[in-house]
């Protein structure tokens, strides 16, 4: 889309960074999705968010220009571009990582069959014209509760609804996207669209040690994804202890890009088609990307940037919210692990980090970790999520 072609039209710098936040975010888990459940639906979505991209950043751009009124205002606006052009370059990033499809960069056709056992699946459906669920809210529904799936997007005609809430009602000709366990995304997807989900079947790996690429690659992407999230979080705490974090987190997959471009150039010498590889090493690049992205956001705090409030608020008020919930005495989490906790599918928050009362960071928690009185759990998820999980912290 050119920049000509959009018509600008006045609005706040807060809402267009939250609506760039979640925008990428939502385009690195789709496109992912994308290309690990070879969907190609979902990855021709992705290329249309990255349009939508664009336009807020045109908007953005002008609207920071136009906010500049003397050198201080300036000074404390450079943060802000600096986290809308890392928004950017993530959103290219998932554009990128889509393209791995919808240009047939290449994979090798047993790489899903490689893939770990997913807990979760991700799917997209058109709401059928005789659907039950048009006209009917989320909580009508309550399809987390009945089938384990959250959906966690929508797209009418062509505007978004991120994060919708329990009183979002679904439409006739919306395009929900959701994720949960297979048995149950396989009966909304059926109530939605009225057909049977089809999926393709694995196919044998021949590949030699092929598993240890789908590792590098899961890896790159878990961590990648981590990194955006702890740089929010950084943000929003002003802490550069987790700036820190997310440098770490990029070195991290610097390591894991070469390790994965020295495992495709051994495999080179054993397949039959070397294009197969490509889109691994592309998937690479793009996660080191993402990454690289989420320190350029970290280093408005570890540059001690002076930060416009507008930045903290964005992130507040964007739809996927990053908070921090500090854990009561008596509290429904004291002694606990977050595994028994059930936290992420109880409140559909994902734990990032836990900020201890010793002042100890655990970052990356598992299902193992114990959450005690005093904890700070760093965590990112929809609204109604955050107030769950607030309550279940709050003591008696």
């Amino acid at each position: 889309m050119k920049t000509d072609e959009i018509e600008y039209e006045p609005r706040s710098v807060k809402n267009l960074v939250a609506e760039m936040k979640d925008t990428s975010e939502l385009m690195v888990d789709l496109a992912y999705s994308a290309v690990l459940y070879e969907n190609r639906e979902i990855a021709k979505e992705v290329l249309d968010l990255e349009e939508h991209m664009n336009v807020l950043r045109y908007h953005a751009h002008i609207s920071l220009m136009l906010a500049a009124r003397n050198p201080r205002d300036a000074e404390q606006l450079v943060g802000i571009f600096q986290v809308v052009g890392a928004a950017e370059k993530i959103a290219n990033a998932a554009d990128d990582i889509a393209s791995v499809l919808t240009l047939e960069v290449g994979l090798p056709d047993e790489l899903r069959s490689a893939l770990p056992e997913a807990n979760e699946v991700v799917f997209r459906a058109e709401i059928d014209e005789e659907s039950e669920l048009g006209g009917r809210t989320l909580e009508d529904i309550d399809l987390e509760t009945n089938t384990g799936v959250q959906v966690f997007a929508i797209k009418r005609d062509t505007d978004w609804i991120f994060a919708p809430g329990s009183d979002t009602q679904l439409l006739r000709g919306d395009v929900i996207f959701g994720e949960g366990p297979e048995v149950g995304v396989d009966e909304v997807y059926e109530r939605a669209t009225r057909r049977a989900w089809h999926r393709e079947g694995a196919v044998p790996s021949d590949i030699e040690d092929l598993d240890r690429a789908v590792t590098g690659i899961v890896d790159l992407k878990n961590t990648s994804e981590l990194a955006v999230g702890l740089a929010y979080s950084a943000l929003l705490l002003e802490s550069e202890e987790v700036a820190t974090e997310v440098q770490a987190l990029e070195s991290k997959t610097d390591r894991l890009k070469k390790d994965l471009e020295e495992w495709v150039l051994d495999a080179a010498g054993r397949v039959d088609d070397v294009t197969e590889l490509r889109g691994l090493l592309h998937l690479a690049t793009s996660a080191e990307v993402i990454a690289d992205a989420a320190l350029e956001i970290a280093d408005v705090v570890m540059r001690d940037i002076d930060l416009h409030p507008v930045i903290a608020q964005a992130i507040r008020e964007s739809n996927e919210m990053i908070a921090g919930i500090k854990v009561a005495e008596g509290s429904e989490l004291e002694g606990q692990t977050l595994g028994e906790l059930l936290v992420e599918s109880e409140t559909g928050m994902y734990v990032m980090a836990v900020h201890r009362a010793d002042d100890e960071w655990v970052y990356s928690p598992t299902s193992e970790t114990d959450v005690e009185a005093g904890d700070t759990l760093i965590a990112r998820g929809p609204e109604n999520g955050k107030k769950r999980l607030e309550k279940m912290a709050g003591g008696n």
